[in-house]
């Protein structure tokens, strides 16, 4: 399901009326109009919410691991000036972050805690720190309660959801992967596209 496709369904049929929202106008009966669209009940909202975040987070490690598998093994300490973080430390940051985000405001078990990522990784360790990161994501989401998916944290100055945390995070690794695809570019690397969501 397309990103703009799920958030109508979310808002327009989902979470909209569950708390106690009325729109004006003409009701549309979607048995009638579309009898092959179903309305989301109130207990059918967390399950779906979990189906799409972890859609979501397959697609980005999907994404991620082919710009990492792209960049030579032997420049992963690349960096464009000194005070830049290395393609490697681009990954290691968006692997400690993500964990750390997702613990601290989710209330999970961080995997780092109590582990130190060298500051400087190969490529083998990179796409296995990657790895669990997002295998570590995906099991939170399935585990993860649905009232506490539903629930609020502080993220940013701001109140948000807890689901919406996790694509606050993935939105966060948007931002290194786009920074990484220069430094393939820069390196003489031709990004391999990739598409959607």
């Amino acid at each position: 399901m397309k990103r703009t496709s799920f958030v109508q369904n979310l808002f327009g049929f989902g979470l909209l009326s569950l708390w106690g929202c009325q729109f004006e106008g003409k009701k549309e009966n979607p048995s009638v109009a579309n009898p092959e669209r179903k309305t989301n009940s109130s207990e059918d909202i967390p399950t779906k919410l979990k189906e799409e975040l972890c859609t979501a987070w397959i697609k980005s490690e999907e994404m991620t691991l082919t710009n990492v598998e792209q960049m030579p093994a032997e420049l992963f300490t690349y960096k464009y000036t000194k005070e830049a973080m290395s393609f490697s430390e681009q990954w290691r940051h968006c692997v400690i972050y993500t964990c750390g985000q997702l613990a601290a405001r989710a209330g999970l078990e961080n995997p780092y805690e109590n582990l130190k990522l060298p500051v400087q990784m190969t490529k083998d360790s990179v796409t296995d720190e990657l790895k669990k990161m997002y295998a570590f994501v995906r099991q939170s989401i399935k585990e993860m309660p649905k009232e506490k998916l539903l629930s609020d944290c502080e993220f940013a100055g701001d109140t948000i959801p807890i689901w919406r945390l996790f694509y606050a995070m993935e939105n966060h690794i948007i931002h290194h992967r786009g920074q990484c695809v220069v430094y393939l570019r820069l390196k003489g690397v031709i990004p391999k596209g990739y598409y959607g969501w």
